[in-house]
């Protein structure tokens, strides 16, 4: 079977040691903080337990470094993180996780947890360009589902571009490529490179695995400033 499985906290191993990742089932959560209360004060009561549910996991995270309990805003869809921070959050039916570093560290994160299940009637289509479905046909059919594993690769490199860059990607301006033996991802950008602090790459690699019923995606993106490595990280 293609890609190893991973143990329930399989996250964390997708990650550098210089990042501490957070995980929680699906019980409920209440607000901690009235800022955060109002950015979903309209929102359905499955959304709030999972906002509200995926900052719990940040703060445990924070809590790794130091960090005092504090709201977690947002800008758009995306987290605030305190200053010299960089970090993620992800939630899907049944789990909630998040993943933060020192900035210092590592210039961006990116995490997502979907189901092991195929993607809904036509949105492949949406998503993925000719050439990364015709990859997809290709890859082994013991594998998990491909097409939501690419669309979850695609989510990581997403929530790591967009505070670098302060600007959203299409679906279909990142094109990946996907190793099912090395449970890795190669993320091509089609577009504007990734400007980082010393350099700019289009191309950037993610890893990914299973846990239970979930696939899980990971992309770490190292502080050049301390390192001439390839944008990657080898675990």
């Amino acid at each position: 079977m293609a890609g190893a499985a991973l143990t329930p906290s399989g996250l964390a191993s997708l990650l550098p040691d210089s990042a501490i990742c957070s995980e929680s089932g699906e019980e409920e959560v209440t607000a901690s903080f009235a800022q955060e209360e109002r950015l979903v004060a309209t929102a359905t009561s499955g959304r709030r337990s999972e906002f509200f549910g995926g900052r719990a996991c940040a703060r445990r995270a924070l809590r790794g470094f130091g960090v005092p309990d504090a709201p977690i805003g947002r800008i758009g869809r995306r987290p605030v993180w305190p200053d010299g921070f960089v970090g993620s959050i992800t939630h899907c039916s049944g789990y909630r996780a998040a993943a933060v570093a020192r900035a210092r560290d590592l210039v961006a994160l990116g995490i997502d947890a979907e189901p092991n299940a195929a993607l809904p009637r036509n949105v492949l289509r949406l998503i993925a360009s000719t050439a990364e479905r015709d990859a997809l046909a290709e890859l082994p059919d013991a594998g998990p589902h491909w097409d939501r594993l690419l669309f979850s690769a695609k989510e990581s490199v997403f929530k790591a571009w967009s505070p670098v860059m302060d600007t959203q990607l299409g679906f279909k301006e990142a094109e990946i490529e996907i190793d099912p033996a090395a449970g890795r991802f190669r993320a091509r950008l089609l577009g504007a490179p990734l400007v980082l602090p010393n350099r700019a790459t289009t191309v950037v690699h993610g890893r990914w695995g299973r846990s239970g019923d979930l696939l899980l995606t990971a992309l770490a993106i190292p502080s050049l400033a301390l390192s001439d490595d390839p944008v990657e990280f080898r675990g």
